[in-house]
């Protein structure tokens, strides 16, 4: 059996995804942070630091995508 040819990939704005991944950390941390005391008293601070990880490495990832983006795009 013949094998079809593979699609070619979509178009997407890779950007926004992240930042909109990004948000969902930030409000998830604004949410979290009132809530600091109850946490500490359960011990479930980890919730706030999950949030604070999510940012950095969405915040690295965004670089990362603006980068490549910017990269592909110049010449040579």
């Amino acid at each position: 059996m013949a094998r079809r040819p593979d699609p070619p990939p979509l178009a997407t704005n890779d950007a926004r995804a992240v930042a909109v991944g990004l948000a969902l950390w930030l409000v998830a941390l604004a949410v979290l942070v009132p809530m600091h005391a109850s946490l500490s008293r359960h011990h479930e601070i980890w919730w706030i630091w999950t949030c604070v990880v999510g940012l950095v490495l969405g915040g690295y990832g965004l670089w990362f995508v603006v980068w490549l983006q910017r990269r592909r795009r110049s010449p040579g």
